[in-house]
């Protein structure tokens, strides 16, 4: 059976131009930064509809059944306008068959917004059945990759600014996936900005030095230059700041990944800029990789890989400390 797709909590201002307030918004999935999208975008809307600050409430699916907020959804508001009622942790009552009977016949003054977290696992049931037919259900995935680059972009020019491709990556490797912390930075950036447009290699420098005292791109350089002292004293500080293991491994392993690759690109005579971009760094940055790939054979960039399968192993299914195993890692990767 052909998996269903559901529209995208980013399509909901859209699809209130095109067919106006929807009685139920019932959105779901893993990226609870979007639930606040959606919040903020449907506040937008109906908050100067609503006649009493009564006409807006917030329930939990962990206390409260759909019986009970349906039953609050059916009762007249207040004032003449509008009522919003927002659901919270809906995927937690049992009794779902009720929202699929209100969605056929719902009350014409309130939204109902419900904020399921995680995944429908059978959507061709009740009341997800009737909510898709109906056009009410949205998913909210978790962005990655172009995606990601794309909302960074958006972001941006709804703030009247703009930034590049390799710009946004740049920022991504710096601040991680997190649309939330993203965010915080952007607009860190923007007060940064003033009046110019173009987000800059300049506010993002800024940035990463303002984020923390190190930051991976340090690690790397570390790594890059064989200064194992550096490179522990950094490690460290990633991780006691909060950096996952398993995130401090994965940047060390596309860092090699694309030390391996330099040699062919040269061989290629590709421009910095390509070049760059297949490595998967700014182009600002690429000359380091250049000069860190001098200082590495590929017997030892071989070797860096090893270390870095028994790292992951080794906090995958031993109880070594990790900051040990940070530490036989970095050593092992850099060598004598």
């Amino acid at each position: 059976m052909a998996k269903t797709k559901f529209p995208s909590v980013f399509d909901i201002p859209k699809d209130i131009k095109s067919n106006g307030l929807r009685p139920i918004y019932y959105i779901f999935g893993e990226d609870t930064f979007s639930f606040d999208y959606a919040k903020s975008i449907l506040e937008k809307v109906v908050n100067p509809k609503l006649a009493s600050e009564f006409d807006k409430e917030t329930f939990y699916g962990s206390k409260t059944s759909f019986a009970e907020i349906i039953s609050a959804a059916s009762t007249f508001p207040f004032g003449d306008g509008k009522k919003l009622l927002i659901v919270k942790n809906a995927e937690k009552p049992k009794d779902k068959e009720k929202l699929a009977e209100y969605a056929n016949s719902p009350s014409d003054f309130t939204v109902l917004v419900f904020f399921h977290e995680g995944s429908i696992t059978k959507p061709e049931t009740e009341p997800f059945k009737t909510l898709n037919k109906l056009g009410e259900i949205f998913e909210s995935k978790e962005m990655k990759g172009e995606a990601l680059i794309e909302w960074i972009k958006s972001y941006a020019k709804e703030n009247d600014k703009n930034i590049a491709d390799e710009n946004a990556q740049l920022l991504i490797d710096i601040v991680g996936e997190n649309r939330s912390l993203i965010e915080l930075q952007l607009e860190k950036i923007f007060l940064f900005l003033g009046d110019n447009k173009e987000i800059s290699l300049e506010s993002i420098h800024k940035l990463a030095t303002e984020l923390k005292q190190f930051n991976i791109f340090d690690l790397i350089n570390a790594v890059g230059r064989k200064d194992k002292a550096r490179a522990l004293e950094i490690a460290f500080n990633l991780y006691d700041s909060g950096t996952e293991m398993v995130q401090i491994i994965a940047m060390l392993n596309r860092y090699c990944t694309a030390l391996a690759k330099i040699n062919e690109l040269i061989a290629m005579k590709l421009s910095i800029q390509e070049a760059a971009g297949i490595v998967g760094t700014h182009q600002y940055y690429y000359k380091d990789y250049l000069d860190a790939r001098k200082r590495y054979s590929d017997n030892e960039i071989l070797n860096a890989f090893r270390a870095l399968l028994n790292a992951d192993l080794s906090i995958k299914t031993t109880s070594l400390d990790e900051k040990t195993v940070l530490t036989i890692l970095i050593a092992e990767i850099i060598g004598d």
